[in-house]
């Protein structure tokens, strides 16, 4: 699994959000970054405006707890999330992970448009399991205003060298949309994403191709 030493890859693909398992050594770990847009499951959330973001991460022995906030999309307002999970390696070449996010919108009507920002109003649960370069995912809500859980969402996901890719489908009330991520790593710092969009008619969704970049770098602590 891809370690998390760039969570601005979660701002711009949350759907590639997978941890690894931390050294047996604690360990704490920031990162400041900035992408030319919210890319989220697909979606452009930022409607183009760029989104800068930061993260603080604690781990120990395969444990991690952290935060994460970004500026938000135009829709929103101003996210931060919390997680907390457990990674570990199982051998020949296999791991697994399993993590909660809890999602907060401090400023805005937040992702469920239910006009809230209550303290743990929305939360996933993350299980991925890793097989070499490859891993696959299963977001499941297990928290949320009523009506506002019903989606499933997956994803697999491949790395060969400094590129990526990232196939991410979900299902909401029947309505089924799939993207892919291809992203290629320049350095540590400095990436690039080509996101396209696909999905059934009525679900409403914009199928033009989205190009990011994203910077991220990070704190000495």
């Amino acid at each position: 699994m891809k370690k998390m030493k760039t969570l601005l890859a979660a701002s711009v693909a949350a759907a590639s959000m997978t941890m690894v398992a931390a050294p047996a050594s604690a360990e704490v770990a920031a990162s400041v970054g900035v992408a030319s847009t919210y890319l989220w499951r697909g979606y452009d959330l930022g409607s183009g405006t760029p989104a800068v973001s930061g993260d603080l991460s604690y781990s120990t022995s395969g444990a991690y707890v952290g935060a994460w906030a970004s500026s938000g999309d135009t829709g929103a307002g101003t996210e931060y999330d919390l997680y907390a999970g457990y990674g570990m390696e199982i051998g020949g070449g296999v791991s697994f992970d399993i993590s909660v996010w809890n999602y907060n919108y401090p400023t805005g009507a937040g992702y469920l448009g239910t006009e809230t920002t209550d303290l743990f109003e929305h939360s996933d649960l993350v299980l991925t399991v890793g097989f070499g370069p490859i891993s696959v995912s299963y977001y499941d809500p297990i928290a949320g205003p009523s009506g506002y859980t019903n989606y499933n969402y997956y994803t697999i996901g491949g790395d060969l060298g400094a590129f990526n890719l990232t196939i991410g489908s979900e299902d909401i009330d029947g309505v089924q949309t799939m993207h892919a991520n291809l992203s290629y790593a320049y350095n540590d710092n400095l990436s690039f994403i080509v996101s396209q969009q696909d999905g059934d008619d009525e679900a409403g969704v914009d199928k033009d191709p989205k190009f990011i970049v994203s910077y991220s770098l990070p704190i000495s602590m």
